[in-house]
C-alpha cells in the first residue's frame, strides 16, 4: 500500500503548517497556492503590519528618550526605507516557508484549486486545467477583506483595505478608518505615530468589541489622549471625492456630519474566501460561504477537512496553524480535537493588548460564578520603567474551585505573556497553581501572578480594602 495522498488548498499559516505535519506523519503531500506561500499573514497581514509597528515604536522611543536624559533629534521618516525593511522581513520568512516545503518533500503547485468531486480537484496553472484525485483534502482557503455597501466606496482609489494600507507610497496627512476592530485599531496606531491625523468610525458602542470591555475602554482613552479621534455608535453613510480629498459622511444619533480626509481605510473585518472552490461539486456543506466542520475539523464529506479563516469563525493565524496540525493528525490516523479555550487574541498597539479565555462580559452572559482580580501596571517596576506604568492585568477565577477562566492584559509585552495564561487554562490550573510559580523580578510577567493573587484576595503589591 502506497503513501496516503493528501492535498492542501492554500499555503497560508494554516495550509503550510498542515502540509508539514501531514508530511511528518508519512503523507505524500501536495500544496496548491494561487499567490505566494505564507498567505495573507506573511505577505499582507500579521508580519508586514508588525514590521511597520516596530518602526513606529522606534519613533515613539526616540520621542520619549528625553525623559531618561537622552536627547535625540528625529528630523524625518524615510518612508521608502521603512517599506524596504518591511519587504525584506517578508521575503526572508516566505523564503523560509519555501525551504520547509523542500525539506519536507512537499510538492508545491502554483495554481488555483477547485473541486471536481468529493476527493477530486481541478488544478489550473497558466490557463491549463488538470484533474487529480487524492485520499484526503484540507481546505485552507483563507479570507479576503469585507467590503461594506457604502455609496461611493467601490472602485474609489482613495478607499483602501488593509493590504493597501501596508504599501502606501507616502505617509498620509489625514486618514479615516472605518472599523474599530483589531485591524483598524492597529493600523490607526501605526499611522498616528508616523504623524497621520486619524479618525476611527465604529458602528458598535465600543472599539475592539471581542476583547475585555474594561481594558478596551482604557485603551480607547489612551488613544484619544494621544490625539486619535474615535467615534462609536456611528455609521458611514457615503463617501465622495472632492479634489485631492475625500468627504466621508457619518451619521451618529440621527445627526450627520462630514469628515474631510486624504485616505479612507476600510477595516470592517474579513470574510471567508470560498467562492472559487466549487464546494457544491463535492457536496461540502457551508453557510454564507463559511465551511462547516466538526471538532475534528472534518466537513460533512469524509476525508475532507477545513481550517482557518474559511471557517468564518476565529480569523487568526495561530488559530489556523493549530487547526492545520489537528486536521493533518486526524487524516494520518491520530485522534485530535480543536479546543478554542486556549486560543489567545492579540492586538499590537503601542501598549499591547492580549486576552485568552472568558471575558467578564462572556462570564456574565453565561451566568458563570466568578471573581475578578485587577493589578495596575503602575505597581509593576518594569512597566513603570518602560512606559510609566500604563495598563492593567485582569484575571477571572471560578468562584468554587478558583480555576483560571480568563486573563486579559493591557501592558508592555502582553502578547508575549499570554502564552502562559493559555497554558494555565488548558491545564485547568487554579489560582494556587499559578501563585506557586516564582516569576522573575523585575519583569512585566510578575504582574500576572499578582493579578491572580488579587483575584484570590491577597495581592502583595497593592492595598485591597
Amino acid at each position: 500500500m502506497g503513501k496516503k495522498k493528501v492535498a492542501v488548498i492554500g499555503g497560508g499559516p494554516g495550509g503550510y503548517v498542515a502540509a508539514i505535519r501531514a508530511a511528518q506523519l508519512g503523507g505524500e503531500v501536495t500544496l496548491i497556492e494561487k499567490n505566494k506561500l505564507g498567505g495573507t499573514c506573511l505577505n499582507v497581514g500579521c508580519i508586514p503590519t508588525k514590521a511597520l509597528l516596530h518602526a513606529s515604536e522606534f519613533l515613539s522611543c526616540a520621542r520619549e528618550a528625553a525623559d531618561y536624559g537622552i536627547q535625540l533629534d528625529v528630523k524625518s521618516v524615510n518612508w521608502s526605507a521603512v517599506q524596504k525593511k518591511k519587504a525584506s522581513v517578508v521575503a526572508k520568512l516566505v523564503g523560509g516557508v519555501t525551504g520547509l516545503m523542500k525539506a519536507n518533500k512537499i510538492r508545491v503547485i502554483n495554481g488555483t484549486a477547485s473541486f471536481a468531486g468529493p476527493k477530486k480537484l481541478n488544478i489550473e496553472q497558466q490557463g491549463k486545467v488538470s484533474e487529480e484525485a487524492f485520499d484526503s483534502i484540507i481546505i485552507a482557503a483563507g479570507s479576503v477583506p469585507a467590503v461594506p455597501p457604502i455609496p461611493g466606496l467601490k472602485d474609489n482609489p482613495r478607499c483602501i483595505d488593509s493590504t493597501g494600507a501596508l504599501s502606501l507610497e507616502n505617509i498620509p496627512k489625514k486618514m479615516t478608518v472605518i472599523g474599530g476592530g483589531v485591524i483598524g485599531v492597529e493600523l490607526a496606531s501605526v499611522y498616528h505615530t508616523f504623524g497621520t491625523e486619524i479618525q476611527i468610525v465604529e458602528a458598535l458602542p465600543a472599539i475592539l468589541p471581542n476583547m475585555d470591555g474594561e481594558l478596551a475602554q482604557i485603551l480607547r482613552k489612551r488613544m484619544e489622549k494621544q490625539g486619535i479621534k474615535i467615534m462609536t455608535d456611528s455609521r458611514v453613510v457615503s463617501i465622495e471625492e472632492k479634489g485631492p480629498m475625500v468627504i466621508v459622511e457619518v451619521e451618529k444619533d440621527g445627526k450627520k456630519q462630514k469628515i474631510e480626509t486624504e485616505i479612507v481605510l476600510v477595516a470592517v473585518g474579513r470574510r471567508a474566501s470560498t467562492e472559487s472552490l466549487n464546494l457544491d461539486k463535492a457536496g461540502i456543506r457551508s453557510e454564507k460561504g463559511k465551511i462547516l466542520t466538526d471538532d475534528h475539523l472534518m466537513t460533512n464529506v469524509p476525508d475532507v477537512y477545513a481550517i482557518g479563516d474559511c471557517l468564518g469563525k476565529v480569523m487568526l493565524a495561530h488559530t489556523a496553524s493549530a487547526q492545520g496540525e489537528i486536521a493533518a493528525e486526524n487524516i494520518m490516523g491520530h485522534e485530535a480535537v480543536y479546543d478554542e479555550r486556549t486560543c489567545p487574541s492579540c492586538i499590537y498597539t503601542e501598549l499591547e493588548f492580549a486576552g485568552v479565555g472568558l471575558t467578564e462580559e462572556q462570564a456574565k452572559a453565561a451566568k458563570i460564578d466568578y471573581q475578578a482580580g485587577r493589578f495596575p501596571m503602575m505597581a509593576n517596576g518594569k512597566s513603570l520603567i518602560m512606559n510609566g506604568g500604563e495598563g492593567m492585568i485582569k484575571v477571572l477565577l471560578g468562584k468554587e474551585y478558583k480555576e483560571i477562566l480568563g486573563v486579559h492584559i493591557l501592558a508592555p509585552r502582553a502578547t508575549d505573556m499570554i502564552g502562559e495564561c493559555a497554558l494555565a487554562i488548558g491545564m485547568e490550573a487554579t489560582a494556587e497553581d499559578v501563585e506557586a510559580v516564582i516569576h522573575a523580578h523585575p519583569t512585566v510577567s510578575e504582574a500576572l501572578r499578582e493579578a491572580v493573587m488579587a483575584a484570590d484576595k491577597h495581592a502583595i503589591h497593592i492595598f485591597e480594602k
